[in-house]
């Protein structure tokens, strides 16, 4: 595989059909506070693509900080996206490990090379994300962070 150009882990993403429910489980288990459910941007503001098309769907997103790695819960709205694809594949559970990456165009280029696909991209609010495909060689998918 491609290096990444670090080995710090920022965040483990869970998807969920009820984000709610899973957030006050989390919270108890951890013994921290959610931050409240957000809902991601509509695709103007996110630019946000899927398999290489623009996407509509949209997700609410629960993080819980659990020392130096964060949890993210996401919630899909049921419209093509990775989240819904694996909660219609798999059900609840483990979606992502993600890593904060700097020069993510020069990234995301190099795994495309080691044959591993961009499947989502998109922008929040300072920053940008990609989801790689590492399924075949690492059973997940990997989310590049890069805050600007």
């Amino acid at each position: 595989m491609a290096h990444l150009g670090t080995n710090i882990i920022t965040q483990i993403a869970f998807v969920t059909r009820d984000i709610e429910s899973a957030a006050a489980k989390w919270a108890a288990l951890l013994g921290v506070e959610p931050s409240g459910v957000i809902l991601t941007g509509p695709l103007e503001e996110t630019r946000a693509t899927y398999l290489g098309k623009p996407m509509a769907a949209r997700a609410k997103l629960c993080f819980l900080n659990a020392g130096q790695v964060q949890i993210e819960l996401i919630e899909p709205d049921g419209n093509p996206s990775t989240w819904q694809k694996h909660l219609d594949e798999h059900g609840d559970g483990f979606h992502h490990i993600a890593f904060g990456v700097k020069d993510m165009p020069s990234v995301v280029s190099r795994l495309k090379e080691a044959g591993y696909p961009e499947v989502q991209r998109g922008e929040y609010t300072g920053g940008r994300y990609s989801y790689i495909d590492a399924q075949s060689e690492l059973g997940i998918q990997v989310e590049l962070l890069e805050n600007l």
